[in-house]
């Protein structure tokens, strides 16, 4: 403004001398004095209205793309300290299974009810004392946590009743109960109570909703024959919101999972997967539609495929075998195969690497 103000008083000084004029005298020909006459350099009333106008516009079309963006960016830091947080916290717990009860009892006229302990215990008794944890609720008080009522899943369907509705092991998917394969290569059967939730609030702000099965196994040698079932071999599976019941709400937003597998030496996941799948195809064509979709994609890991499987009713997972980008030389003397997981009952096997199979990636 300084600038502005001493060149505009350079010039009426020019003005009036080429003029012969004191500085404040009345121009002859226009009946103002110099300095008045300048203001024919400034902007009219109009033409700033009209400017004010077009950069209304641009902001209103920019800044929500740019508040998104800020918002990506603020998810994804705290979505990766939230994970090594857990990850830290899970790596300090001697084993993961065993806590709290979990038992069928006896009633009255030979009824039968389930003692159920489990996650809660575990939480209280084993999380909380490796993890900075504010508020514990149980499964009646999940909202005071800040649990949302509803949330969006990644396929844009909205889940109105979330905490009535998913407030138990088997909410996510309803093959953590029972899954049969039956097939001239494998009869597996897999079973499983249904513990309740619990929920808790982090020092940072976070809500997370638990779900625990305090019978996990241990993983199976890699160079096994045998399929088997993922849901054995989940131990926690924690739903989190980074910014408790405020909005978006949507997974792959503020919302998201991590996931724990096996007792001991435990693996935790938190996969991003992308909205949709990308194909039906080879393993080999499966590295490449990922590589190629954007330079942050990537096919998930076998750990992470079976953390996708746990969640499948966020995702909109279809009831169909997906490539992993693991892969074992499965039988002695026999090629590479690629591990696959089934999303329809949890299968978790291998299989030729030219079989198709569909592909979900997964943000690093």
């Amino acid at each position: 403004m300084l600038g502005l103000r001493l060149a505009l008083n350079a010039t009426a000084r020019a003005c009036a001398k080429e003029r012969g004029l004191p500085r404040r005298a009345l121009d002859s020909t226009q009946g103002k004095p110099c300095s008045v006459a300048l203001l024919g350099l400034a902007f009219t009333m109009a033409e700033i209205l009209l400017s004010l106008t077009i950069i209304g516009v641009v902001a209103a079309i920019t800044l929500p793309s740019l508040t998104g963006n800020i918002n990506e960016r603020t998810w994804n830091t705290q979505r990766k300290a939230l994970y090594a947080r857990f990850s830290q916290a899970i790596a300090l717990m001697p084993a993961l299974n065993g806590y709290g009860t979990l038992r069928e009892m006896s009633g009255s006229a030979g009824s039968t009810s389930i003692e159920d302990t489990a996650a809660e215990t575990f939480v209280t008794a084993g999380l909380s004392k490796v993890l900075k944890i504010n508020n514990i609720c149980d499964n009646e008080h999940l909202e005071d946590c800040g649990i949302p009522s509803k949330i969006t899943t990644l396929g844009g369907d909205v889940l109105e009743n979330f905490i009535s509705q998913y407030n138990t092991l088997h909410s996510f998917n309803e093959q953590f109960i029972s899954a049969e394969i039956v097939d001239s290569s494998y009869d597996l059967h897999y079973s499983q109570i249904n513990t309740k939730a619990v929920a808790f609030e982090t020092v940072n702000g976070e809500s997370v909703i638990t779900y625990y099965n305090p019978s996990c196994r241990a993983g199976m040698n890699e160079d096994s024959t045998t399929a088997y079932f993922a849901q054995s071999k989940m131990c926690v599976n924690f739903v989190y919101d980074l910014n408790g019941s405020k909005g978006p709400n949507t997974v792959g937003k503020d919302i998201g999972f991590i996931s724990v597998l096996y007792p001991s030496d435990s693996v935790v996941v938190a996969p991003l997967p992308l909205i949709s799948d990308l194909g039906n195809t080879s393993q080999q064509e499966a590295y490449r539609l990922c590589r190629e979709f954007d330079t942050e994609s990537r096919l998930p890991n076998r750990d992470e495929l079976a953390a996708m499987f746990y969640n499948k009713n966020l995702l909109n997972l279809e009831d169909r075998y997906y490539w992993s980008s693991s892969t074992i030389v499965w039988r002695s003397g026999g090629g590479l195969s690629g591990a696959c997981q089934g999303m329809h009952n949890g299968n978790r096997s291998y299989g030729t690497r030219t079989n198709n199979y569909y592909v979900r990636c997964v943000k690093r």
